[in-house]
Order: C-alpha cells, then sequence, then structure tokens
C-alpha cells in the first residue's frame, strides 16, 4: 500500500497576525451589557468572513457615525472552513477542498477590495473538460457544434436530446423530481447518465436519484417551470432581463474581466482570499478569534439580545450581541437552535453531508497517455471506476508542479460511495491510483505515484436531496421567531464560492437593514 508522503507544509497564510490568539488573556471579548457587539458572526468560512468584511467595511446608513462592533468566531484553529491550500517544499502547490472558482463579479470585487487584483489567476477557457466513457476519454461538447460531432452521444441521444431542447417533452407527473427524473425526461437517458451525472458527482458528489432537480439546478428547472421549455426558457428569460435592465451599468474598470468557461484562483491558492479578508478586518479593528466553539445560544427578549456561550482553549467565554449569523454547516446551526427552534434544528439535521476523499498524486509527464491539457476528467457511476472526478491541476494554473510532472487531485466517495469512509488513507491512494491507471495512465505502467495528502472531508459538500426546499422553507419559518438571528451557508443557495460570496452580501444587507430599523 502507498502511504502519503510525510512533509506536508500548510501554507501559514491562514494563521495570520490579523487572528488573535486564543490564549491571550487580553484578547478576551468584554461581556458587560455595555459592551453589547452590534453583530456576532460565528463561522469563518468564506460566508462569514465575506459578511464581516461588508459590514466592516460599508456603513449601516448615512447617518451612522461609528463603526458597527463585530466579532468573527471559529471552531477551527483555521480560517477558510473548507478552503485549504497546501505547499510542499517540492514545489507542489494544490487544493484539498474548493480548487477553482467561478470568476463571478461580487467574488472579483471582493477580491480586489481585500488587494487580491494582481494575485488573480484565470484559466484559459477553451481548454477542454473530459468524461471517461467505455475506456476513452471524451472532451464535452461545449457548443452546438460540437454537440453534433461528439461521439459521447449516439445519434439516438443527439436526437432526443434535441427535441428535449425544442420543448416536446412530457409533462413532468405530480410532485418534487429528482435530477435524474427531470433531466431524463428532458433531454433523455444518455445526456443523463454520460454529461449531467459525471456533472452532479463533481458538483456535489451526489446521487442523482436523491438530488431535488428543484434545488440542485433551481435555473434549468424554473426554465420549464416559468417558460414550458429550456431552449423557449433560455431565450425568454433573458429577453425578460433585457427589458428589466435595458442598459448595462458601465463596468467598473478596477474589477477584472472574467469571460464564461474561465476559472479563477490566486498565486499562492485559494487560501489567499480568507486570509486577505482577515488583514482587512484587522486594519478594521475587527478580532477574528479560533478555537472558539459556540456552545449555546440563548435569546432575551427583554432586552433583544443574544447570549453566546463559547468554549475557548482559555475557559468559558460569554459574549453579547445585537444579531447573530451562523455561518456554520446544517449540522452544527442545527444543533445550536436546538433548544431556540427545535422545528427548524430538525430541518437543519437532515441536510446530508456525505465523506470525500481528495486524494493528490503526482506522476512524471512521460508516465501519462497525452499531455493532459485541459481541466480534467469525470466519471460516469457505470463506468466501474471509483473516483468522481479528476481535476488536472497543474494543467489548469502555472506554478503548480515543478517541471517535469503532472499533479493531479483525485476525489472518491460521496452519497454514493459510503463505503469509502472506512478506507485508510493508503487505500484511498490506491484506489486513485488504480483508476488512474485506467484513464491517463501508459499501458503498463510499474510508476508509483508521489502522494503528496489523502484529506479525508467526513462531511464534505450538503446535498440538496429531495425535500431540500421545504425544509429550507421550515427553517425559515423558525428564524421569523429569532428577530436578530441570520443564517448564511453553502447549504441555502449553493455550494460554489461564487454562491456564497452572493449570498454573504445579500446576508450583510439584511442585518443592516435589521440594525437601522
Amino acid at each position: 500500500m502507498m502511504k502519503p508522503a510525510e512533509s506536508k507544509l500548510h501554507k501559514n497564510n491562514d494563521r495570520m497576525d490579523s487572528v488573535t490568539s486564543p490564549n491571550t488573556p487580553q484578547d478576551s471579548p468584554k461581556s458587560s451589557a455595555d459592551a453589547t457587539l452590534d453583530v456576532l458572526v460565528v463561522g469563518a468560512g468564506i460566508s462569514g468572513l465575506t459578511i464581516a468584511h461588508e459590514l466592516a467595511t460599508q456603513p449601516v446608513s448615512a447617518s451612522q457615525k461609528d463603526s458597527l462592533k463585530l466579532l468573527v468566531t471559529e471552531a477551527q484553529d483555521r480560517l477558510g472552513g473548507s478552503i485549504t491550500s497546501v505547499q510542499s517544499p517540492e514545489g507542489f502547490l494544490w487544493e484539498e477542498g474548493p480548487n477553482s472558482f467561478a470568476p463571478t463579479p461580487e467574488l472579483l470585487k471582493l477580491a480586489v477590495a481585500v488587494g487580491l487584483k494582481d494575485e488573480l489567476l484565470l484559466t484559459d477557457r477553451k481548454l477542454p473538460r473530459f468524461v471517461f466513457w467505455r475506456g476513452k476519454l471524451h472532451p464535452v461538447p461545449m457548443n452546438p457544434g460540437l454537440a453534433i460531432t461528439t461521439r459521447l452521444l449516439s445519434l439516438a441521444g443527439k436526437l432526443r436530446a434535441l427535441r428535449g431542447t425544442l420543448g416536446f417533452v412530457r409533462p413532468a407527473i405530480a410532485g418534487e423530481e429528482s435530477v435524474e427524473k427531470f433531466f431524463t425526461r428532458q433531454l433523455g437517458q444518455e445526456v443523463m447518465q454520460r454529461l449531467v451525472g459525471p456533472f452532479v458527482s463533481g458538483v456535489y458528489a451526489g446521487d442523482p436519484q436523491q438530488l431535488s432537480a428543484a434545488a440542485a439546478f433551481k435555473k434549468i428547472a424554473a426554465l420549464e417551470q416559468n417558460y414550458g421549455g429550456l431552449l423557449a426558457g433560455a431565450i425568454l428569460s433573458r429577453s425578460a432581463a433585457k427589458k428589466a435592465q435595458p442598459t448595462k451599468p458601465e463596468p467598473d474598470p478596477n474589477i477584472p474581466k472574467a469571460r464564461s468557461g474561465e476559472l479563477g484562483s490566486f498565486r499562492q491558492g485559494l487560501q489567499a482570499l480568507p486570509s486577505a479578508i482577515a488583514q482587512k478586518l484587522q486594519s478594521s479593528q475587527v478580532p477574528v478569534k479560533l478555537q472558539w466553539q459556540l456552545r449555546k445560544l440563548e435569546h432575551d427578549a427583554d432586552s433583544k439580545t443574544y447570549t453566546a456561550t463559547f468554549a475557548t482553549p482559555a475557559g468559558e467565554e460569554i459574549v453579547t450581541a445585537r444579531t447573530v449569523v451562523l455561518a456554520t454547516p446544517a449540522y452544527v446551526t442545527g444543533a445550536v437552535l436546538r433548544d431556540l427552534q427545535p422545528a427548524a434544528s430538525q430541518a437543519l439535521s437532515e441536510i446530508p453531508y456525505p465523506t470525500v476523499a481528495c486524494a493528490v498524486l503526482a506522476y512524471p509527464k512521460t508516465e501519462t497517455i497525452a499531455d493532459l491539457n485541459g481541466f480534467g476528467n469525470l466519471i460516469p457511476r457505470q463506468q466501474g471506476i471509483r473516483t468522481l472526478g479528476t481535476i488536472w491541476t497543474s494543467s489548469l494554473f502555472a506554478g503548480r508542479a515543478p517541471e517535469g510532472w503532472h499533479l493531479l487531485l483525485n476525489f472518491i466517495g460521496g452519497t454514493t460511495d459510503p463505503e469509502l469512509a472506512n478506507l485508510t488513507e493508503s487505500e484511498i491512494a490506491e484506489a486513485a491510483h488504480q483508476d488512474l491507471r485506467q484513464i491517463i495512465l501508459r499501458p503498463n505502467t510499474t510508476v508509483q505515484p508521489k502522494v503528496l495528502a489523502v484529506h479525508i472531508w467526513k462531511k464534505a459538500i450538503p446535498q440538496f436531496s429531495i425535500g431540500h426546499l421545504q425544509r429550507l422553507e421550515v427553517v425559515r419559518q423558525g428564524l421569523q421567531k429569532l428577530p436578530g438571528v441570520f443564517l448564511s451557508s453553502n447549504y441555502i443557495e449553493g455550494v460554489s464560492m461564487g454562491d456564497c460570496v452572493r449570498q454573504g452580501l445579500k446576508t450583510a444587507e439584511q442585518v443592516k437593514q435589521f440594525l437601522s430599523a
């Protein structure tokens, strides 16, 4: 069995001077009544940090004279949540959580605001994506021309997809549709198995039979619901958007321009973003406390405040705040709300998080069947390959591997492979290696990979399964009875970094409105 490399150096930029030491007595927040916080942000992932940055840098109202009293707490000993950038002494740089981001306007604006404009990296959008089907890598058809010529779909499969695109589909049956049922009904079984299924594995590590189409593919599902079909919906929704905003606002020249299909990162990895936000918070006198685990949240209706009790390395700490933002995973938020709102707590606890492992392997370039010029490959579940997908990270961003090496991030596990949780790191690395031998390594190669890391995320990605929207509605109704409590995390509106930043900005605006009321 292969073993992960012994030396693994995490970038120290996720634990900076901008984050206060949990053991420094003078750093303990005051808990007296006259020191009540305006906002307590629980969770220093990208959602919580985005909210804190927005509240610290943008005034609540024109009449505001003093800055808000803010505190950010984090249960882990590091910032960034699942964002995990790692660098080895040999010169490899990789991600063990999110690998890149879609350069949305909100995310780019945030990156520029915290000083990362010159650190931004964008991929070549022409790099192909691949699907491994029946022993071969097939480029994903990204435009109509490629859809016609691709060998990934049969002629019958292409005609079926065309018929569905034009709107010639049977109506949905009563009840909520799964992703599998929705896309099979719309575009046929081949598109579902060979394109949508691998995408679901890559984004959610999920099971299309369990995921809700209305929740996981909200915009696409809405095209049929609102306009009667996918193609008609795409055309009519675009027309409606133009009528709602006939003239586009002038682009901010300070914000980098990104084109459709590009992905982004930073020269020192994605960890640069939470670290830069933490620096900005420090300059705004906003403390960020690590290893502060929220044990209890209580509501005082008379004073209209919340009291939060934390377990810290320095002992118990008590904080009082007018508003509380829980930027934590659903299962953590559910536990916090157990006594305050049992129904909302129960709904949150029902959101599943499967186990996913990231196996980081490096190979000499001489051992692959091609140059690996692309984003990476996904594998449909019917192909007998355990790995969900592989990101060819050294092809995406310059400087991620020494000369002559390929750096590959392999993701295994998810909803369809619960047994992964029982494997050791060495067994996971070996499984990824054996899968790569069937996909991109030279036949009969005897080379062993350089195993840089195996990161097992016990609770990885929230699943937008059947009933997800109803569960969120139960949570929303419960929060109406807790004025001043707000939720912001990737289980609400989307799992990508861009989704989290967008929702974080929306949550910050809701907090401002509440405080100024």
